[in-house]
């Protein structure tokens, strides 16, 4: 299994990005997919999910309204919309399913 995200960058406050997580190994369209970050200083925390179909999707409060997860089964990629980005949103952002992580992708929010 592995998991490769990309999309990272520095952002100024207010902007955009989109985070990529291509996948292989394993049957993608029946895996909920994960999106979590690590903050400098903080413990690692969900962001968003996406059931397997794409059907259910799961953000938490500290970005609902700015952050949209979607999924293309087709190309067995998770993507993180992430819009009027805070510096509060600086992290690692890391793709997941069941056990296996990826390898994250930086994310600097600063003027």
């Amino acid at each position: 299994v592995q998991l490769v995200e990309s999309g990272g960058g520095l952002v100024q406050p207010g902007g955009s990005l989109r985070l990529s997580c291509t996948a292989s190994g394993f049957t993608f369209s029946t895996f909920t997919m994960r999106w979590y970050r690590q903050g400098p200083g903080k413990e690692r925390e969900l962001v968003a999910s996406i059931s397997g179909t794409g059907g259910i999707t799961n953000i938490v409060p500290s970005v609902k309204g700015r952050f949209t997860i979607s999924r293309d089964n087709a190309k067995n990629t998770v993507f993180l919309q992430m819009n009027s980005l805070k510096p509060e949103d600086t992290a690692m952002y890391y793709c997941n399913t069941v056990i296996w992580w990826g390898q994250g992708t930086q994310v600097t929010v600063s003027s």
